[in-house]
Order: C-alpha cells, then sequence, then structure tokens
C-alpha cells in the first residue's frame, strides 16, 4: 500500500502529491495512531514506569502528526486554496482539541507525575533533566491539576481559540487579496520608482488588464506594491487612496475582525483565570527571560522614555520640513504623508535615496554572499540542488543542502522569497523535520524554510532588493540556523523552540552583517557591472541608518504597549469601543497626524493569527535587540568574520535550543549577562 504524502516521513516532501483530499484520510489516521500512543503511557504499569515508557514515550507520540499537520499548515501559507482551506478547517477543531487534550488526561498525568518524583527522574542530567523539568511545568501550565470541569472547559476553549484565530489570519489575507488599484492615468505616477512601475504594468498584464497601447499598472495591498507608492508617489490622492485601503484591512465586512478579537481576547482571559493567572500576559511570560507582565511593561516604558525627547524632536522636524518645503505655516501631517515627507527629508539631510541602494543589491547576489558569510563565519557549505531533481511546492521555491566543516549534512532548506496571492504576507521561519543526535551515535539532518514577499523580478531583470529586504532574508536565515544547526536530541527543545524573547537573538543578530562594509562587499554589488557600493553611497547609507530612529522605537514600543495592555487589563477594553480605548493608551507613541493613526489590531497577524503566536510578547522583539546589539559587539571586538567567534555562537547559542535556561546560554557565549549599552549606541539613542 502507497504512504499517504501526508505521512510520508521521508526526508525530500512529494509536494505534488499532497492534494486536498489526501489530508482528511492522513489526520485522521495519525490522530488515531497518537491517541493509541497516548493511551498506552496512560495505561501503563505504575510499578513499572521509567523514562522511557513516559516522557520519551510522549516526545514520540505524537512525532507523525507533528509532521503531517505541519505539511498541511505551511501549505496553507504558501498555497492557499479553496479546497486547501476547507480540508484545513475541516480537520483543525480536531487536532486542536487533541493538543489541548494531552496535558489535561489525568491519567497520562498521573504517571509521567509518579515518574518524575522518582529517584530514577532525580538521578537524570543534562537534556533528559531538563526535558522533565520542561515537561512537568508545560503540564501544569497547561491546567494538568484543575479539577474535571474546568479541564473540560480548558479542551473547548482551547478547540474554539484555534478556530477563531485561523478564521482572523483569513480575514486579513482575503482583504489584503480583495483590494486592488488599477490606474490608466501615468501622470499619477509621478514619482515613483521605475521598477514599481515595471511590476505594476506586470501585474496588470497577469490579470488581462491593459495592452501595449493602452497600457494599465495595478497595485495591491502586499508591501513591495503598496510601500514604493507611500513613499515616493507625489499623487497626494493616490497615497491616501492606499492608506486608506491599508487601514481598513480587518475592519470591514466581510473580511471584518472586530468581533474575532473581542472573544479572542475573552477567551485567553478566561483561559488565565482557568490556570490561576491574574491574566493572560502573566500566564504567557512567568517562562520567559521577562518573568512576568510587569518587568515586561518596565521594559517597554523604560524604551520609551530613552526614546521621547528624540521622538518629539523627529516629529517636529518633519512637520517643519514640510511646511518650509511648501512655503505655508507648520501643522501635524495627513496620515498618508509621513512616509513620503520622511523620505523627502532624508534625501535632504543625508542626500540619500535608499533606491539608489537596490541596483547594488540583487536578490541572488544577496543570497550567495549571505551562504559565503555562513560558511566563514559559521564553517557551513551550502549548494542548490539542481532545479527539477528536488519537488517544490512552487517553481520559484530552491532547495539547498548544508554540511558543516565536518562534512555533516546538518540540514536542508527550501527558499520562497516572492509574493503570490496565495501566499499569506510577511517573512518567516519554519520546518518539517526535526533531525539532530540520533540513539545509535548519528545525526540526521533537519528540514526547514523560509518565505518572504520581497521584491520580484520584472522585465528581465534581477529581483533588487530594499536595503530592508535584505535585513529580512538575513534575520530570517538566522532563525533557520537556529533549527537546523540544533544539536538537540530531544526534537520539541530543538532549534526555535525556546523562550519567545529569546528566539529572535539568532534571527536579528545576523542583521548587523548588512550594515558592515566588509560584509556587504560579499553581496552588494551591481547588477551589471559588479562594481560594490560606492564609498559614498555607504557614507551616506550609514549616516543615514539612525534617521528617525526613535520614530522606529517608539513604533515598536506602540506595538508591544497595545500588545500587553489588551492581555492585562482585558477587561477594561471589552467594556466599549476597544480600538478608541487602544488608542487612547498608545497615542503618546504614534506620530500626530489628521487624521490620527489607526491602531493594527484588526490586522496584527502576530498576535491574533494563533491561539498565543505573539500575544503578550511583541515586546520581545526589542528585548532580544539588546541581546543582539550587546553580542554582536562581540564579533566588533574580536572580528566579523572570526571563524573562533562564529563557532563559540554556534556552541552556546545556536545548537542547544531549550537544552538550558537562556540567560544561562547567553552568559556562556558572553561571559557576563547582557548590557544596554550597544543597543542605545547602534539606534542613535546613547545620549
Amino acid at each position: 500500500m502507497t504512504t499517504n504524502p501526508f505521512l510520508d516521513p521521508a526526508f525530500t516532501v512529494r509536494w505534488s502529491q499532497l492534494t486536498p483530499e489526501r489530508i482528511g484520510p492522513a489526520i485522521e489516521a495519525a490522530l488515531t495512531r497518537a491517541q493509541a500512543a497516548i493511551d498506552a503511557i496512560a495505561g501503563a504499569d505504575l510499578a513499572r514506569l521509567d523514562y522511557a515508557n513516559t516522557f520519551l514515550a510522549l516526545e514520540k507520540a505524537t512525532e507523525e502528526l507533528n509532521i503531517a499537520w505541519g505539511k498541511v499548515t505551511h501549505l496553507q501559507s504558501v498555497a492557499d486554496s479553496p479546497a486547501l482551506r476547507e480540508a484545513h478547517n475541516a480537520l483543525l477543531p480536531q487536532v486542536s482539541a487533541f493538543y489541548a487534550k494531552i496535558p489535561l488526561n489525568p491519567e497520562l498525568w498521573r504517571r509521567l507525575r509518579a515518574f518524575a518524583a522518582t529517584p530514577a527522574a532525580r538521578a537524570l542530567t543534562g537534556i533528559h533533566r531538563r526535558f522533565v523539568d520542561e515537561t512537568v511545568l508545560d503540564f501544569q501550565q497547561a491546567g494538568a491539576d484543575l479539577p474535571a470541569d474546568k479541564r473540560a472547559r480548558l479542551e473547548a476553549l482551547q478547540s474554539e481559540l484555534a478556530q477563531l484565530t485561523q478564521k482572523y489570519s483569513e480575514n486579513v489575507l482575503d482583504a489584503t487579496n480583495a483590494w486592488q488599484l488599477v490606474i490608466e492615468d501615468e501622470s499619477r505616477l509621478a514619482g515613483l520608482p521605475e521598477h514599481a512601475k515595471a511590476a505594476a504594468r506586470r501585474s496588470a498584464e497577469g490579470k488581462g488588464l491593459g495592452s501595449a497601447e493602452k497600457p494599465a499598472w495595478r497595485f495591491t495591498l502586499h508591501m513591495p506594491s503598496q510601500e514604493p507608492v507611500m513613499i515616493y508617489a507625489e499623487n497626494d490622492a493616490l497615497r491616501r487612496e492606499m492608506w486608506t485601503a491599508a487601514t481598513a484591512v480587518g475592519g470591514q465586512a466581510p473580511h471584518d475582525n472586530t468581533d474575532l478579537v473581542r472573544r479572542i481576547l475573552e477567551l485567553r482571559a478566561e483561559k488565565a483565570a482557568l490556570l490561576g493567572q491574574a491574566h493572560f500576559a502573566d500566564l504567557v511570560i512567568q517562562r520567559r527571560m521577562a518573568k512576568s507582565a510587569e518587568r515586561a511593561l518596565t521594559f517597554v516604558d523604560d524604551m520609551k522614555n530613552r526614546a521621547k525627547a528624540a521622538f518629539a524632536q523627529e516629529c517636529r522636524d518633519l512637520e517643519e520640513f514640510k511646511a518650509r518645503s511648501l512655503g505655508q505655516p507648520a501643522g501635524v501631517l495627513k496620515a498618508w504623508e509621513v512616509g513620503f515627507w520622511s523620505e523627502k527629508l532624508r534625501k535632504e539631510r543625508y542626500a540619500f535615496d535608499e533606491e539608489a541602494l537596490r541596483p547594488y543589491l540583487p536578490m541572488d547576489r544577496v543570497v550567495a554572499g549571505l551562504f559565503t558569510l555562513a560558511q566563514r563565519v559559521f564553517g557551513l557549505r551550502i549548494a542548490e540542488r539542481p532545479p527539477g531533481t528536488v519537488e517544490t511546492w512552487h517553481p520559484e521555491v530552491k532547495f539547498y543542502d548544508m554540511h558543516d566543516t565536518r562534512g555533516r549534512h546538518v540540514g536542508s532548506f527550501y527558499a520562497d522569497w516572492h509574493p503570490r496571492e496565495s501566499k499569506r504576507g510577511g517573512a518567516w521561519m519554519g520546518y518539517l523535520v526535526t533531525g539532530g543526535p540520533t540513539a545509535e551515535g548519528g545525526r540526521a539532518p533537519h528540514l526547514g524554510y523560509i518565505c518572504g514577499n520581497m521584491t520580484p523580478p520584472v522585465g528581465g531583470k534581477p529581483a533588487l532588493l530594499t536595503h530592508r529586504e535584505v535585513e529580512t532574508i538575513f534575520h530570517e536565515f538566522g532563525h533557520l540556523l537556529h533549527h537546523l544547526l540544533g544539536e538537540v536530541e530531544i526534537k520539541s527543545l530543538n532549534g526555535v523552540n525556546v523562550a519567545w524573547d529569546f528566539v529572535e537573538l539568532p534571527s536579528q543578530i545576523l542583521e548587523n552583517w548588512t550594515w558592515e562594509r566588509e560584509s556587504l562587499d560579499l553581496f552588494a554589488r551591481h547588477h551589471e557591472t559588479g562594481a560594490p557600493i560606492p564609498e559614498e553611497i555607504f557614507r551616506k547609507m550609514t549616516a543615514a541608518r539612525n534617521f528617525r530612529s526613535a520614530c522606529a522605537v517608539m513604533r515598536q514600543m506602540q506595538f508591544a504597549q497595545m500588545d500587553l495592555l489588551l492581555h492585562v487589563r482585558t477587561a477594561e477594553f471589552l467594556a466599549g469601543d476597544i480600538e478608541a480605548k487602544v488608542r487612547t493608551e498608545i497615542a503618546d507613541c504614534m506620530v500626530p497626524t489628521e487624521p490620527p493613526q489607526r491602531p493594527v489590531m484588526k490586522r496584527f497577524t502576530h498576535i491574533f493569527a494563533d491561539p498565543v503566536g505573539y500575544a503578550a510578547g511583541y515586546y520581545s522583539y526589542k528585548w532580544a535587540e539588546v541581546l543582539d546589539a550587546d553580542a554582536f559587539s562581540k564579533f566588533k571586538q574580536e572580528g566579523i568574520f572570526n571563524a573562533r567567534t562564529g563557532a563559540a555562537f554556534v556552541e552556546h547559542i545556536l545548537s542547544k535550543g531549550n537544552s538550558a535556561d537562556p540567560m544561562e546560554l547567553y552568559r556562556a557565549f558572553m561571559g557576563r549577562d547582557p548590557d544596554l549599552g550597544p543597543l542605545l549606541v547602534r539606534s542613535g539613542l546613547a545620549a
């Protein structure tokens, strides 16, 4: 009998065979077998419990289901279709309920708790001790000690949360795809870079709009289409139309997330109460580096206070610049003018145009340079498999193998970089197979993927990226390294399965290399001549790095504060107009505009598109920035290509996953606790 491809454990995935009608049979079979494995542990003889038939058996019980469901959810992110969505959503309640029930299974918990209290368990060391301790905490935090009625309510609540957050995500994707703006008058496009116009024209042609004699230009809310309009279009009405559409995502029928936000917050608050926590934020943060919502909020307040004066000055500077440019009295900007006038001010102040960098940042060279960097710093050799030799989910997707200094095949990965309507927005990393050390003493390779929505190639030219897009590629590759270099034999503790305020360290530290002359010269080469970035442009680029940096900090703090307050003071926000109340709370972090900027909560997939996700955890980005700026200072001191420093980062951070407390891992690399200083210097806020 041929194995259902969703259940096939083979390292190379048969993507062409992963059809929607095969999802139901595969997931139902995997659920049945996983439940049988759980039942076997829950029915084990209490007198004969050991590590293998309790904790290790639990680790293996869901492996097949994890892999199969991982393929389904990944396809839903990169190749959404009505049939796939229907199949996914039909199984989602069952899958969510299954995972929610595991820590709420009283007989299973009885056996885990019984073994954990034995001398044999206490004698475990290293990763095995960590695994027992973390699993016990997972079960307790998930409600294992609750009475039966509360356990039943928690199960139902988890299942509902999974469905609501999935619907929220679908609404954002569908609302984004539902909007387009087709322009037939080229004069309306004044100011737009040529690459943006070419992409818009190609987009129109792809939809059968316009002709050679009478061309049309099609714009969407996907970032590579939206961003150039908001920054460069001279036509105020065009920017206003784009801004109005973008801020309405998730806020209008038939894709309105208003009621979903309310219900998700209600359920999260109820979950926290069931588990004996004052609010959802403390429930989530108690085992992260911050330890409590109060400490996370204090961190946010501290960052706000450090940026406050510079933020006010940056806002005034922009208002005065616009007034001076137009010969009119200063006043607040329109909401759709901020990006436009910011770019004009940057050009005046630094004579630097972001677009001047694009010709030096062709996608193929950026990726090749990134791989060279990985070889020099971390001792990794990365090679692409020839197209057609490995199946992928889309013709644009590439497949790579990674080997280390010892010649070991540490892992492989897919890279999918350009936008499609069937693909969700943003950039992300994920994994399909967790390998690592085997019981026989060998090592199995890991399999991961990195995805984004970068500027696509147009008209025979390579994809020419913005510097921010280059940073994003390096960022996601850092997450990927965290997975692929994992040397943790307990799969659930490998790679990115760490505290969420630590998980961004490996990704954000990689971004630093995109600002160093030595590393830029590896990949930042003119797509036609191969020339490096001219020194004058490089000087302007680095001088402009902290342009409006206080605004950037405040934007992050706006999201972090909104996220934390919604999950700390939920009842207050649910009573009345949530959006108005949120806006009042975060107004001091928002650039003053007319009309006022709107909170992003109805399209904020980071915190509402997953039962947990980044909920009560958005502060993690800035928290991890403290770590990454500090850790990179070691590379700056010892050499940004220093292989010994790179090897130490692999040894203490990238290979360790959740095998120890994150602060312990950080201290092992740095030899001390984190220092805020390097981040303040890098952000231009040290004064």
